[in-house]
């Protein structure tokens, strides 16, 4: 659920955490130390939820005996997993019983980083945060950007969201830009959508760097494979190595790192030159066709310019280029769901746009969807200004630095004390970026320049320890989350139930926002009078108001009163606690309140979309129907994309005023050089894990119990390294250790591990310098149009300890 903010005014090592006691000594997070509510609940019961172990958020049904989650099964009425859970989703029970959780607040009671802490009440936590910010907001006269707010993807971001805006700071950060940024952008801006590529009916899909066989293993990912291998989808992977994914291809073609673009670029002159795209489609959807032709012939971008830059030959690109629109317009370059590879990687996934539209594979059943969304009801926040607030800081690092930010500009202006204005402190909220922002020892130098540093989290990270204080939020199988509308072909909306109490001292993030507002709000006004001529000027005027209804009060009694109606009218909205006076349940019921009968059916079932009752069937063991044909949303736009034009846009003119390439072009700065004795880095996912989040988790790591680093085996040969060596990669940004996996299955100059393992803090005891950390090693590369970090730019070298 969105939440509208009515403004009057746009707002310009390795260490342990150890919790110290007073006098007890030190206890060890994850000890049985604490007060863990028990449960005198008696009896089983299910409850319906989604589950929060990826960004899927499949449906699930929770099973609880006697208050405890004893197992967790798919709920097939949710049309987005389709009665499915993987093994993340199953291992959600773990999530919650961690013993290395975190259990109650937390200050910081040594050096930042070293992990000592000691054991608070809520109230002492909040306190402390008070405290350290109106004497940082007393210090910059008032300028709430001199803190910096960051939050990880999750159904509870929005309120998170809410309290950076309420508070009105400019410095927001979310994972985006260390994540699909580029991709989102350049397909937006291009087609108008990111897209619901549509695996299940198209017949040829090119999956470029992708591993849906590994990264994220859903219902379309297993609707694909069902259909590779001849039976009726042709699967063309394009990447250095050979992944489980690449397995499941028709073919799979070893590109170069970082050439992915001269490969879109002699596949879309192949179209061009031989005429074999849509023409009906191009001439009627198409803006600035003309003009990117003869860009695309005249830069002679052939199969055999190509080949050696990407290292597939100009026959197997001419072959693709060819069988993919003989398949048009059922035919999709897949988007991809992962991170920006290279600096070059907007005008990449621009040109992928173009070539999927030159199919007509766009708005249309087999290619790209726009899909539909079922609207939810907003709920509107007051929210003050600020006339001393400024701008974000890294606003001139990229061409374009958008709401999300720019993780890797902004914080090396933070850790190189190269801000305009200071930047005192950070909130941090289901994020972890000293392990997902690269280059993790300039991410700890910023935390070290800072004065304040809030986590909030389930797990002491690698951030938390890094932290002044600690506030444990309970995990999602212990709290609602707002209702959420999934849009796509098959639109529903979901919401998340509470299971079970939580455990501990832990909150949901809603109750910590409540509480921590309640005790800022006045403190934080009051400073705010002193610093803000707009806000002593309100004051006088609702005083000159106040006077005519009261002549008997004098001029100290006026001001008094106007403060007060000031801090507490709805309409000024100084008092930032009030947007999160109503539970979530409350906001829930409204949310959904144009629909009959989908409160009750989300209360029960977890799942609504209208129609459900009658459109919902089960039609075999494992087979579902929720929209008959007619009514999918396959087809939305009517012709008329969401760009400026309606139509494809293969020219940008805009960009060109930022320096930046109106149209997808080759350079030969993108070109990778490798020295003789380095390797270019690649980083991914795995099927069994969530980036860091799951790196503690017991039963994943059963499934892979360490990372590994894939190396070409004849490399690996001529340097005597073998299966299960220890060795030390090193780059300009640091170093890691890792043991070695030879393999045929990657290019002699590239190497790989999966992300998210290689954890720095001791308290997370299974996770604990188990495998290699890649942002230790990853260097602070940006892509120059959105800033988002370009993980595939790093040459490390290797060396067997």
């Amino acid at each position: 659920m969105e939440i509208e903010i009515s403004r009057r005014r746009f707002l310009q090592g390795s260490v342990a955490l150890t919790i110290v006691g007073a006098s007890s000594g030190a206890l060890a997070v994850g000890g049985s130390s604490g007060n863990k509510t028990e449960s005198q609940e008696k009896g089983e019961r299910s409850v319906a939820t989604l589950c929060e172990m990826c960004v899927n958020k499949c449906a699930a049904i929770a099973r609880v005996k006697d208050g405890k989650v004893i197992k967790l099964d798919p709920n097939p009425l949710f049309p987005k997993s389709r009665n499915m859970l993987c093994a993340r989703g199953n291992a959600g029970i773990k999530a919650l019983y961690d013993e290395d959780r975190l259990k109650y607040p937390l200050i910081r009671a040594g050096e930042r980083g070293d992990g000592k802490f000691k054991r608070v009440t809520w109230d002492e936590a909040y306190t402390y945060i008070q405290e350290k910010l109106v004497k940082i907001m007393d210090e910059e006269q008032d300028n709430r950007s001199a803190i910096g707010f960051c939050a990880g993807e999750g159904m509870g971001e929005h309120h998170f969201k809410e309290f950076n805006k309420v508070f009105g700071s400019a410095n927001w950060l979310n994972h985006s830009s260390v994540c699909l940024q580029s991709t989102v952008s350049g397909y937006t801006l291009t087609i108008g959508t990111y897209g619901n590529p549509d695996l299940a009916n198209a017949k040829y899909v090119i999956m470029a760097g992708a591993n849906r066989a590994e990264a994220i293993v859903t219902p379309d990912t297993m609707d694909l494979f069902k259909r590779t291998l001849g039976r009726g989808c042709q699967l063309v992977v394009i990447d250095p190595r050979y992944s489980h994914t690449a397995h499941k291809a028709d073919l799979w073609l070893p590109i170069k790192a970082g050439t992915d673009l001269a490969f879109v670029l002699a596949l879309t002159h192949v179209v061009l030159s031989e005429e074999i795209y849509n023409k009906k489609f191009v001439e009627e959807k198409f803006n600035g066709f003309e003009e990117y032709k003869a860009h695309i012939l005249q830069q002679n971008y052939t199969p055999e310019w190509a080949e050696p830059i990407t290292g597939i030959s100009a026959s197997d690109i001419r072959k693709v280029a060819r069988d993919f629109m003989a398949c048009a317009p059922q035919a999709i370059y897949y988007p991809g769901r992962r991170t920006t590879w290279a600096k070059n990687d907007f005008q990449l996934r621009r040109a992928m746009a173009i070539f999927t539209a030159l199919g007509g594979g766009v708005d249309v059943k087999g290619g790209i969807c726009y899909g539909k969304t079922l609207p939810i009801d907003e709920h509107s926040i007051p929210a003050p200004m600020y006339a001393n607030a400024k701008s974000r800081i890294e606003q001139n690092k990229a061409a374009i630095v958008g709401g999300t930010g720019s993780w890797v500009a902004w914080r090396d202006m933070v850790a190189a004390k190269e801000t305009p204005y200071p930047i005192r402190g950070m909130f941090i909220y289901k994020q972890n970026p000293m392990h997902c922002v690269p280059n993790t020892a300039k991410t700890a130098q910023m935390f070290k320049n800072m004065d304040l540093v809030v986590t909030i989290d389930t797990m002491p990270s690698d951030t938390a320890i890094m932290s002044d204080v600690i506030l444990p939020e309970c995990t999602y199988l212990e709290r609602t989350d707002p209702v959420k509308s999934f849009g796509g072909i098959e639109p529903a909306i979901a919401q998340r139930n509470k299971v079970i109490e939580p455990l501990y001292e832990t909150k949901p993030v809603l109750q910590i926002l409540r509480e921590l507002t309640a005790k800022l709000s006045r403190p934080l006004f009051e400073n705010s009078l002193k610093h803000d001529e707009d806000l002593q000027e309100m004051i006088e005027e609702k005083a000159s108001e106040l006077a005519s209804s009261n002549p008997n009060k004098g001029e100290e009694e006026l001001k008094k009163l106007a403060i007060e109606e000031v801090f507490e009218d709805e309409m000024e909205g100084w008092d930032i606690s009030q947007g999160y006076a109503h539970s979530e349940e409350e906001m829930n019921e409204h949310a959904v309140a144009k629909y009959a009968g989908a409160h009750e059916m989300l209360l029960k079932h977890g799942v609504f979309y209208p129609g459900i009752n009658e459109q919902f069937k089960q039609v075999s063991a494992n087979e579902y129907v929720y929209y008959p044909e007619s009514k999918k949303a396959y087809s939305m736009r009517n012709g008329q994309f969401n760009t400026p034009s309606k139509k494809v846009e293969c020219v940008i003119p805009s960009l060109a005023s930022k320096g930046i390439d109106t149209m997808p072009t080759w350079r030969e700065e993108y070109l990778p050089k490798t020295p003789a004795g380095q390797f270019r880095f690649v980083t991914g996912r795995h099927a069994q894990f969530t980036q860091s989040s799951t790196a503690n988790n017991a039963l994943l790591l059963d499934t892979m119990s360490e990372n590994f680093i894939w190396i070409n085996k004849r490399v690996a040969k001529e340097r005597g390294i073998k299966f299960g060596d220890l060795l030390e990669i090193s780059s300009k940004a640091g170093k890691t250790r890792i043991k070695a996996y030879p393999t045929e299955k990657i290019a002699p100059d590239t190497v790989f591990f999966v992300h998210g393992f290689g954890v720095q803090s001791k308290a997370m005891s299974r996770a604990y310098q188990n495998g290699g950390h890649d942002s230790m090693i990853i260097e602070e590369h940006i892509e120059p149009v959105f800033g988002a970090a370009a993980a595939h730019e790093t040459l490390v070298e290797i060396r067997k300890v």
